[in-house]
């Protein structure tokens, strides 16, 4: 499985910005497509993930009314939605798959990231 995030960029407070993740090679339904982000300084972590079959999404709670994740699997792409944002959002934005059951640990595919800046 390969992933390639893009659609990151310059953004003010309050305004937002939509990632994409294009998904190729052989993925399976029971597949989850995650988002994460690393910030300057600080560990990675989850965000927001979905499995590829039948849409169901889990949502960190930091960015939860904010930022939401959909797919379109005719283009294989998920997309991250940022509404609202911080600079506390700041960060590398990273997509990954994973084939297990953990929602936010253990994924095995990663893309190279994409760059968010959120001025104040």
């Amino acid at each position: 499985v390969q992933l390639q995030a893009s659609g990151g960029g310059l953004v003010q407070a309050g305004g937002s910005l939509r990632l994409s993740c294009a998904v190729s090679g052989r993925i399976f339904s029971r597949y989850r497509v995650g988002w994460f982000r690393q910030a300057p300084g600080k560990e990675r972590e989850f965000v927001v993930a979905i499995r590829w079959s039948g849409g169901n999404t889990y949502i960190a709670d930091s960015v939860k009314g904010r930022f939401t994740i959909s797919k379109d699997n005719a283009r294989n792409t998920v997309y991250l939605q940022m509404n609202n944002l911080k600079p506390e959002d700041t960060a590398v934005y990273y997509c990954a798959s994973t084939e297990g059951v953990n929602w936010t640990t253990n994924y095995n595919y990663w893309g190279q990231g994409t760059m968010v800046t959120v001025s104040s």
